[in-house]
């Protein structure tokens, strides 16, 4: 990426109480494989899911956030519907895996 965004740092717990549907990235700067992968699932979301939200969360940033979620590798990314943990995934992430493991709770809840 050529162009930093800006990080803007989250109350994850407040963000899942608020939220019926949701998806947390969380990497940091450094994590090249992080890098390629967000703007795809973040894709993934806006063309299959448009009814979950995306969250960021930095772990160098914010690792506190991390390790209240058992958050110590990245990528690491855990899917919410209705404030509970549905799904986790880590390190070896393929999009099509994580499409296939929202499709059902998302279809039961959206549509």
């Amino acid at each position: 990426m050529s162009k930093t965004e800006e990080y803007i740092e989250v109350d994850l717990d407040k963000e899942i109480a608020k939220n019926e549907a949701m998806l947390v990235y969380f990497s940091h700067d450094d994590c090249n494989v992080c890098k390629v992968l967000k703007p795809k699932v973040k894709e993934l979301l806006e063309d299959s899911f448009p009814g979950m939200e995306f969250v960021y969360v930095n772990t160098h940033k914010q690792p506190d956030e991390a390790a209240s979620k058992q958050v110590f590798a990245v990528p690491t990314i855990l899917v919410y519907f209705e404030q509970r943990e549905y799904f986790r995934f880590g390190r070896n992430v393929s999009l099509g895996e994580i499409e296939a493991a929202i499709a059902r709770p998302y279809g039961f809840m959206f549509e």
